[in-house]
């Protein structure tokens, strides 16, 4: 699977600060899975019991540890001639137990990252359904609106089944702000521009989206919402608290 957009490689981002927000934009743009930390150093993404892939937080580096069974053995030993030697090397250089193959993989810099993806993978099919096209409303930022609590056009049912996973994430605060998007009178950030909204206005943009950098970290109401972290949170509610909240909208081409 392809997507149609260029990993994020915005100047103001080190090299390992692009590995944490692309990573976490490829995990949750093809992966409904729970994220489950340690509060410490390591974040697991899991389907049940089951780990997809394991993430561990080092000062210099993460490291990727996926575990692969016969079968994805399998698949990979087919397709050796596509990966580069260090994947390879480590490869053929891990131990395989009763439950796999154990691999860790070292990541400082956004192109290993990319060689990366296709093992990731074969560890697992795609299994995110992408939010729809249409009816979308998009902010200047680029969010989308209709995917927030706050519109005044979401669906009543759907925020209430939103507010009970926002305050999960969140803590339970005041949701009844009530906003009708970036063209209208009611707009929540009318008066006083958002931290997107104000750094497109200062490069003489309109909008987010008609910026190289599209989508970045100031496109987010919280940085570690978007990056790598140590947190714990279930699917449905990384579905519906974090991702309309974050850079980049998983919809469907």
């Amino acid at each position: 699977m392809e997507r149609s957009y260029v990993p994020c490689k915005p100047d103001h981002m080190t090299a390992l600060e692009q590995v944490s927000h692309e990573a976490m934009v490829f995990m949750r743009g093809y992966y409904c899975l729970d994220e489950v930390g340690n509060g410490r150093d390591e974040l697991k993404f899991k389907q049940g019991k089951r780990t997809i892939l394991t993430v561990y937080v080092k000062e210099d580096r993460f490291d990727f540890m996926l575990i692969y069974g016969k079968k994805e053995r399998e698949v990979f030993e087919a397709r050796r001639a596509e990966f580069p030697l260090w994947v390879l090397e480590i490869y053929d250089n891990a131990k395989t137990y009763h439950d796999g193959k154990w691999m860790m993989f070292p990541v400082s810099a956004p192109e290993q990252l990319e060689e990366l993806k296709p093992l990731i993978f074969i560890k697992k099919k795609p299994n995110r359904k992408p939010f729809p096209k249409e009816g979308a409303v998009y902010g200047q930022c680029g969010q989308r609106c209709d995917l927030c609590v706050h519109y005044t056009g979401q669906d009543e049912d759907r925020r209430q089944r939103m507010l009970p996973l926002l305050n999960r994430v969140y803590g339970e605060l005041d949701w009844s702000m009530r906003c009708g998007g970036c063209e209208s009178e009611t707009c929540h950030c009318k008066d006083q521009l958002c931290p997107a909204k104000s750094c497109a206005a200062q490069k003489g943009l309109a909008q987010c989206r008609d910026c190289g950098e599209h989508p970045c970290v100031r496109a987010t109401t919280s940085d570690h919402m978007s990056m790598i972290h140590t947190g714990t949170y279930a699917a449905d509610e990384i579905t519906w608290g974090i991702l309309p909240y974050v850079p980049w909208q998983y919809e469907e081409e």
